[in-house]
């Protein structure tokens, strides 16, 4: 059931990273897992734009991304000397009881999904998406370190997890986009602001167990919205997947740059939404797509701007308000770009529901936490959008 991943990627926002560390900020597995997927998406590109389009298998690389999150969530403790040296003497035995572990929350899910995520761990092999990959987790994991490194650069031992870092980036140099972040220049500026959408919490005025980040949230809607797009009940055409993907990854973009405006406030004024939105893509055109080569600002626009309408591109155009039997018929096909907005909307909310769910489980909840998941919960319930039974999974979560 599709609603068991879904919590496992939720509680993923209460495992805590570097936690035998001084730590000025919380660092989460949650948060981590987000940010080695937006830096993964940077490399990739500079990877295709320099081999070519079609270079890399976005689908590989996207799933690959979701695998490693989930083994992730269930090894998270161990700490990375260890669980590298563990892999290494037992990795089978490890797979396996990752595998035990996640046989429920996979049940029910596309069989050959499940066998993805098997092989990818049973036949591992270095291509270059799984070579994209541990580049960004490890440019994502010395991001983290350096925060910790200048609050306490005299904690014995810090200095070699430093070179231990370092060291493995460099395995990684042959890669043009590691080559380009390391520069420190536009594109490492480009990862650094995604990074800060770490620090920005969700509900940030209402006290909430587990606290999520804006970045925790978007990595939570892409991965959900991919899972979506897989039990649609059709077989989507790739660019379906790669779109709802990055779409649901950066759909929050632009709050990098405004800050997390809760929804009460942008209501609370006629006007005030339409305001709001043009000033976000006024300082994203300012600010935020000249760290990013030229030729990548088309998709990004399209990741973020009306990003929960169903649309599609034809003769260099966009067309919105796409019905999801047109995507089906018409549409399905890469040329056209198709993405399912109204989909992603639903995850969105679904991912904000959850979020005040589990904290009125945890004990802490308040009026406006109980005000907000009723609501949502009554705008999809019996609803099915997108060929997903979106009221049975707001059901299961509400219980």
């Amino acid at each position: 059931m599709i609603e068991n991943l879904i919590q496992r990627f939720s509680k993923a926002a209460s495992m805590q990273r570097w936690n035998d560390h001084i730590r000025p900020v919380k660092f989460t597995e949650l948060d981590k897992q987000a940010h080695k997927m937006v830096i993964a998406y940077v490399i990739a590109r500079f990877e295709e734009d320099h081999m070519g389009a079609g270079s890399v298998d976005w689908i590989a690389l996207i799933e690959g991304g979701i695998f490693e999150f989930l083994h992730r969530t269930i090894l998270t403790d161990i700490k990375p000397p260890v669980f590298h040296r563990m892999m290494k003497e037992k990795g089978y035995e490890l797979n396996k009881h990752v595998f035990k572990k996640l046989e429920t929350d996979l049940d029910g899910l596309d069989e050959d999904f499940q066998q993805r995520f098997r092989d990818y761990y049973l036949k591992q092999s270095n291509t270059l998406e799984r070579r994209i990959l541990r580049a960004a987790h490890y440019l994502a994991t010395q991001w983290e370190f350096k925060i910790i490194y200048h609050t306490a650069p005299f904690i014995y031992g810090i200095d070699k997890t430093k070179e231990n870092i370092e060291n493995q980036i460099e395995d990684h140099y042959d890669l043009i986009g590691v080559q380009k972040i390391l520069l420190g220049k536009k594109s490492f500026g480009f990862i650094d602001l995604c990074g800060q959408l770490r620090f920005q919490k969700r509900w940030a005025h209402i006290p909430r167990i587990p606290e999520t980040s804006v970045l925790g949230h978007m990595f939570i809607v892409a991965a959900t919205s991919y899972l979506c797009t897989m039990e649609m009940g059709i077989e989507p055409c790739p660019k379906r997947f790669y779109n709802n993907f990055y779409a649901g990854l950066f759909h929050d973009l632009p709050e990098v740059l405004t800050k997390d405006i809760i929804s009460p406030v942008k209501g609370s004024v006629e006007g005030l939404k339409e305001i709001i939105k043009d000033y976000e893509d006024f300082q994203m055109k300012e600010e935020l797509f000249p760290l990013l080569p030229r030729p990548w600002h088309d998709d990004m626009k399209y990741f973020s701007e009306s990003e929960f309408e169903n649309k599609v591109q034809e003769n260099q155009k966009i067309f919105l308000g796409v019905n999801f039997q047109d995507l089906n018929e018409k549409y399905n096909k890469d040329e056209y770009s198709p993405l399912d907005g109204e989909l992603l909307h639903a995850v969105d909310r679904l991912a904000a529901f959850i979020e005040a769910k589990l904290s009125i489980d945890h004990g802490i909840k308040s009026t406006e936490l109980e005000e907000a998941a009723e609501n949502i919960y009554h705008e999809y319930e019996g609803r099915t959008i997108s060929g997903i039974d979106f009221g049975r999974i707001f059901d299961y979560f509400k219980e």
